[in-house]
């Protein structure tokens, strides 16, 4: 696969900074801080009024994509996709055969003297290159400058230029007396790695045991598979056909970061498309084909994404080498100018019914009706996204700094995402405007959302409609009173114009139409 070059700018500096973009989530309530009056609770995410209207309208966009109207298949016939909505607690059992319990973890080491945890694998170790000195721990994404801020702490004024860099389990246990932790002040304080298990463990039933452990899921995948069967034999699905699915997973990652992009709850959009193993490889490069055709479709610029192959040291263990799992990848604020993982469409083989099949007595193969000596377990081909970083990717995007207008900014939404599609303003809330705009507000709104906002100044409700990426507004005025006119203003261009108030629905219908 080709990558894409980045194209948001020349230096390494992204146009927007994620702050930004966070401030602007709080203050015109897209995402809120999960349990804010108590602190908040790190990894985890409210999503307001606004934020709640925009993952919505993606989920429901990847839904009618992916089940009520799939895409044409190769043959030129409408391929068939189900839905499902499988239970967040499953058997225990599931994922002990999917691979969880024993493998789902990442080696991680303890700080006597903070009490903090890190993952060993995303952890750096500074060591002077003369031999003199403390070794320093640094994270490995060091988007907040820590490096230099340890260096001039510890590092007894020499520049980083002096160190070098070392991920800490390629340290020598051996050697942890020398290293001071990332928020130690201290050396010693790291103990050896040790491997933490992902999934959050909850109990069923009255009595807590053994016996009675169960997981949230980590994935939304094993649901599917668990199904497998139960679809095959209540739905006329043929092999090819893939079962989709979103919903909630949950992951107690050790060290939750960049806003919603990697949390301990989050939303997954997923889909198992169930193949002839012949067959997998070119199933695969369709899937990446149209998934990438898809987040074009929702406003992602295809010069903001590239695709990328996994290497061998980082294919799944269900991966094929050669045509495992490809990520289609965004050029976020917090990565550029690299790119960070939006979609992953993977082969996983035949890997996961097969280990179903195994642990659990159920025969897996699929029987062709047209050929009964005709058996074999299909392989997978997943293309497996995030609803919730989905969310976090088109706000991204549609971030637009412009300091020609009051907000100093707008989003630039496509209008199939854009939580409220216009917003209808009356120029005073007197001289019957206000019930002229409910009227009009009131025949609209079965159609589309709107927004009506009647009180404040004019242009700080322009302002305001700018930075919630409404793409029309509609001004009732003096002159609406007596020609039956309204001012319709465009929110990229803030160019305006006048048309009767009795064709805003067809105008609007129209332009809406254009703009998807």
């Amino acid at each position: 696969m080709t990558q894409a070059s980045p194209a948001k700018n020349t230096d390494d500096t992204p146009t927007v900074d994620m702050k930004d973009i966070v401030a602007l989530c709080k203050r015109r309530g897209f995402i809120f801080q999960a349990s804010e009056i108590y602190g908040g609770l790190n990894g985890f995410w409210d999503y307001g009024p606004l934020g709640v209207e925009l993952k919505n309208n993606i989920r429901d966009l990847w839904w009618k994509a992916m089940v009520t109207t799939p895409p044409i298949g190769p043959d030129g016939e409408p391929l068939q996709i189900v839905g499902l909505d499988s239970s967040i607690i499953q058997n225990p059992k599931t994922w002990v055969a999917s691979g969880h319990v024993g493998g789902f973890s990442d080696p991680m080491v303890d700080c006597r003297q903070t009490k903090r945890r890190y993952r060993a694998d995303h952890i750096n170790i500074l060591q002077p290159k003369d031999g003199e000195g403390h070794w320093l721990a640094v994270p490995q994404d060091d988007d907040e400058g820590i490096s230099e801020k340890r260096l001039k702490k510890f590092g007894k004024g020499k520049s980083i230029g002096a160190f070098e860099a070392t991920p800490l389990p390629e340290v020598n246990t051996s050697d942890y007396d020398k290293i001071i932790g990332p928020d130690a002040s201290e050396p010693g304080t790291l103990t050896e790695p040790k491997e933490f298990n992902l999934m959050f463990e909850t109990y069923v039933g009255a009595t807590q045991s053994e016996d009675s452990k169960a997981y949230l899921r980590p994935e939304t995948a094993q649901g599917i598979f668990l199904n497998y069967k139960n679809v095959l034999d209540s739905s006329r699905v043929r092999i090819p056909f893939g079962i989709a699915q979103i919903g909630k997973a949950y992951r107690n990652e050790v060290n939750p970061r960049n806003f919603v992009f990697r949390s301990r709850e989050f939303e997954q959009m997923e889909m198992e498309w169930f193949c002839h193993p012949d067959d997998a490889k070119q199933w695969r490069e369709f899937w990446i084909a149209e998934r990438k055709r898809w987040w074009e479709s929702i406003g992602i610029k295809s010069e903001s994404m590239i695709l990328r192959e996994h290497d061998r040291d980082e294919l799944s263990h269900y991966a094929k080498e050669g045509e495992g799992t490809l990520d289609i990848e965004y050029q976020f604020p917090f990565t550029y100018p690299g790119f960070g993982e939006l979609e992953g469409i993977a082969h996983r083989c035949d890997y996961d019914l097969t280990q179903h099949q195994e642990h659990s007595g159920t025969k897996m193969q699929y029987i062709d009706p047209d050929d009964n000596q005709n058996r074999y377990i299909p392989h997978v081909i997943e293309p497996a996204s995030g609803l919730t970083r989905a969310v976090l990717t088109v706000l991204c995007e549609a971030y637009t700094v412009d300091p020609d207008r009051p907000s100093g900014m707008y989003l630039n939404f496509k209008p199939s995402v854009a939580p409220k599609k216009a917003a209808i303003l009356p120029l005073v809330a007197k001289d019957g405007m206000p019930e002229l705009a409910t009227k009009l507000y009131m025949d609209l709104r079965e159609d589309m959302a709107v927004d009506l906002d009647i009180k404040q100044n004019i242009g700080k409700r322009y302002a305001r409609q700018d930075e919630i990426g409404t793409p029309f507004c509609i001004t009732i005025d003096s002159d609406t009173l007596q020609d039956q006119t309204v001012t319709i203003r465009h929110r990229n261009t803030m160019e305006q114009e006048r048309i009767s108030i009795d064709k805003v629905k067809e105008y609007l219908t129209e332009q809406l139409g254009q703009m998807a």
